[in-house]
């Protein structure tokens, strides 16, 4: 016999709140409503449902045992709705991200942690790669979002493109570094120590040969190549090596690992780090969810960098003999 699952809701709110009025109010109906629900209910197993007599209403063995039963549907359809309203706003489902290796380890990785102890039911799934690629996955439809740097002028009509960071090198080295207790160094010193050069198919890896060009390099020893930031940052711990990062990433993950950045001025990119999607694309509401969490990230990012600068131009000026202030 196969029996309508609406009126076992019914049935199981009757039951649970003890009366007719009482389980009619809990599911937002009207008592004469579900008084007919359950009359036709009782028609179809062809026995009573309630005691009858029975004030406060009191169910038979059957009527208990379907009120169970509703109860169970109850529970299931409750727990289908909250699915569904999960994945509405964003709280459920998955992400695919790509990005370039140095920024996601160094700047979007902490970030995606922090999403997901939010969004604990959202699924990320990351890859790495280059513009070019990326942005051939995201073509494709086997990415949703893409992490790196380009020129905006230089994306295609087809993607949309949001900065979320302004380009900026530094050259790093480790903090104990003997060319960070010079007051002021000189281009050519650089080149007394050896290079790591980023994997040669990355922005950076072209970063670092113009960097050098500009610095007058005529001749430079590349020390190690390749790698993951991991091991970038092993070598610089563990050596005077040089190399030029991304600012953001030496900033967020320097003290971490005693990198830090040598006072020498060099060219920044003309490159911002930004969001890639398709245009005109419809994303799955997690993937807006995420792509909004990380705008907002790289807002408070930009923030503290700027205020952390302006803190030590002051604590630079303060610490200026005081002659050079007069």
């Amino acid at each position: 016999m196969k029996l309508d699952a609406r009126h076992l809701e019914l049935l199981a709110a009757v039951v649970e709140h003890g009366g007719l009025t009482e389980g009619a109010a809990a599911l937002g109906k009207s008592q004469p409503s579900v008084s007919r629900t359950l009359g036709a209910l009782e028609a179809r197993v062809g026995q009573p449902l309630f005691v009858p007599g029975r004030r406060p209403l009191q169910p038979t063995d059957l009527g208990r045992s379907l009120a169970e039963q509703g109860a169970a549907i109850l529970r299931a359809s409750r727990a289908a709705g909250d699915t569904v309203d999960r994945y509405r706003h964003g709280r459920s489902g998955e992400v695919r991200i790509g990005g370039t290796p140095f920024f996601m380890d160094g700047v979007v990785s902490g970030m995606i942690a922090e999403f997901q102890m939010q969004n604990p039911d959202v699924r990320i799934r990351q890859s790495y790669d280059y513009a070019p690629d990326l942005m051939r996955q995201i073509a494709e439809g086997t990415l949703d979002l893409g992490i790196c740097p380009v020129r905006p002028d230089t994306v295609p009509e087809s993607f949309a493109f949001t900065p979320i960071l302004a380009g900026r090198n530094v050259v790093a080295c480790r903090k104990g570094h003997p060319l960070l207790t010079r007051r002021g160094v000189l281009t050519e010193e650089i080149f007394r120590y050896p290079w790591i050069a980023p994997p040669a198919d990355s922005p950076l890896y072209a970063d670092l040969k113009l960097t050098l060009a500009a610095l007058g390099a005529q001749d430079f020893k590349i020390g190690f190549s390749g790698g993951t930031l991991a091991s970038v940052f092993a070598i610089l711990n563990g050596s005077d090596a040089l190399t030029v990062l991304p600012y953001s990433v030496v900033f967020l993950t320097g003290r971490r690992n005693d990198i830090a950045s040598l006072r020498i001025r060099i060219n920044h990119p003309d490159r911002d780090l930004g969001l890639l999607r398709r245009r005109g694309a419809d994303p799955s509401p997690a993937t807006d969810r995420f792509r909004q969490f990380i705008e907002t990230r790289f807002r408070q990012l930009s923030q503290v960098i700027l205020h952390s600068e302006q803190i030590a131009l002051w604590r630079g000026a303060d610490d200026r003999p005081q002659r050079d202030r007069a």
